[in-house]
């Protein structure tokens, strides 16, 4: 049963020749073809190229060679990572019929270790939203909730994980992308530190925020991905090389005297109660684990959600001026009276939704000779000062935990105005600033209007000591049920 088996137990059942990589791979495709009428999960599938994969890896198995660590494994992508085949439309009018001539790194070091893509998963626009709402093709639904969104921008990566319509999926976050949706479906998400993956086939939204990162069912599945993925690239000079631990071998290894930073302004009452119950039950875990739990203050929390939002505008002002409908993307139409200034106008109206659009002037206003000094060069004097003040608080303890996000997930259509759907990224957004590792775990379950739905725990470790904040997040997995739980649309379609 693809949505109750781990990682590791369909790698090993496909080495044994216990399973075929085959038999798992149709069993991934007709999961989507019941449910995902109901999710809309994927923008499009590979079921030709998937098959084709696993039978390859089943005649290697046969023959006695190894396949690879993610043998066998369907893995979904986010639809702003490459590939050399099928689509890559980032959710967007403007690339809706794109074909990449490359693939990315981190899909290349997937297909090398043997895992098996079956298909690109929905997002918002470019990636920029907290819901999966503002994607030209589809609205993604919540599993837990069809009426509820199920965080953004990588949506579909989550609820095909949450529902079994993959083993894993990738993601990219540049403000929490991964972790917010993977908090709002109940799965495990992970934000690499800046320059931990290679960016190097990821359509850029803010270069110096970005990070592929993997969506999984538990701590180990994102472990074994990233430890695949991480690790430097001479195609991406962003991309560090810096040593990969082996993730996986000391997973469970004890971290003596372990301290765990709980900042003041995490739990105040901008937040749902209902989550701050559930993040002090988790902090009750740890303490009760031997942990010694250290009230810290970060400040310029308050400060984060700003400069975010002067920093990934402007950069994404930058990286999508190249899509103009001349050198890339869809072209309106064009009058007869049209000049060329007439015809950019027009390709970029029509191919742009609004969130982009008002993400574009909005860099592009902070960016101007009369305004830069005043927004966006006090931007980057704050995101210094955030690294600074996380740099210290890491003196103190081995990582700082809160929730993920201040709300589990909202409705459909109820974040009408932007700033409401900006604050969804308080938490997560100040760790892309800042640039280290974070991961979110299901941490339990909040009671909302009736319904169970779930509540993510957002730890974060200094740059590059994933190994740590693997280990952390493994430690309460280990004592708690959380990531064992299932959505009702995991089993049967039309659940609401």
């Amino acid at each position: 049963m693809l949505e109750t088996e781990s990682l590791n137990q369909i790698v090993n059942a496909v080495k044994r020749g216990e399973r075929s990589a085959r038999e798992i791979v149709r069993e991934c495709l007709d999961r989507i073809d019941v449910l995902d009428g109901d999710l809309s999960s994927f923008r499009e599938t590979y079921p030709d190229e998937a098959i084709a994969v696993a039978e390859a890896i089943d005649r290697r198995i046969a023959s006695g060679e190894d396949p690879g660590p993610l043998a066998g494994v369907p893995i979904a992508l986010k639809d702003n990572i490459v590939t050399d085949y099928g689509r890559t439309s980032c959710g967007s009018l403007m690339l809706e019929s794109y074909r990449s001539p490359f693939t990315s790194t981190a899909v290349e070091r997937l297909q090398q270790a043997g895992a098996i893509i079956i298909g690109k998963t929905n997002c918002d626009e470019f990636a920029m939203g907290s819901s999966t709402e503002h994607c030209a093709f589809a609205i993604t639904r919540n599993p837990w909730d069809l009426s509820r969104v199920p965080g953004g921008s990588s949506g579909g990566s989550a609820t095909a994980v949450t529902s079994g319509l993959c083993l894993a999926a990738l993601g990219s976050d540049t403000g929490g992308s991964v972790r917010q949706p993977a908090a709002f479906c109940g799965v495990v998400g992970v934000k690499p530190s800046y320059g931990r993956v290679s960016r190097y086939g990821l359509v850029a939204f803010g270069s110096s925020l970005d990070q592929i990162g993997p969506i999984t069912r538990n701590v180990a599945d994102s472990a074994a991905i990233l430890q695949v993925i991480a690790g430097a690239d001479r195609r991406d000079s962003t991309c560090a090389d810096i040593h990969v631990a082996d993730y996986q071998e000391r997973l469970d290894a004890p971290i003596s005297d372990l301290r765990i930073g709980v900042p003041r302004q995490y739990l105040g009452d901008r937040n749902d109660q209902e989550v701050n119950r559930v993040i002090n039950d988790a902090i009750g875990v740890f303490r009760d684990l031997g942990a010694e739990i250290i009230e810290i203050d970060l400040p310029l929390t308050e400060y984060g959600v700003a400069t975010y939002y002067v920093i990934a505008p402007a950069e994404a002002s930058g990286n999508l001026a190249r899509f103009d409908g001349v050198r890339y993307g869809r072209r309106a139409e064009m009058n007869r009276d049209d000049n060329l200034h007439d015809l950019y106008a027009r390709n970029r109206g029509e191919g742009f939704g609004p969130e982009v659009r008002r993400r574009i002037m909005l860099g592009t206003f902070v960016l101007s000779a009369g305004y830069y000094e005043d927004y966006y060069r006090r931007a980057l004097q704050a995101r210094r000062l955030i690294k600074e003040e996380f740099d210290s608080v890491f003196e103190q303890c081995h990582a700082i935990i809160g929730p993920t996000a201040p709300s589990p997930a909202f409705t459909i259509g109820e974040k009408q105005d932007a700033l409401s759907m900006y604050l969804c990224d308080v938490y997560t957004a100040i760790t892309n600033i800042a640039g280290h590792c974070a991961i979110s775990i299901p941490a339990g379950f909040a009671g909302v209007d009736g319904r169970q739905l779930p509540v993510g725990l957002h730890i974060q470790c200094k740059s590059f000591d994933e190994e740590t904040m693997f280990r952390i997040a493994r430690l309460f997995e280990a004592n708690t049920d959380h990531h064992l739980q299932r959505p009702p649309t995991a089993f049967s379609p039309t659940a609401s």
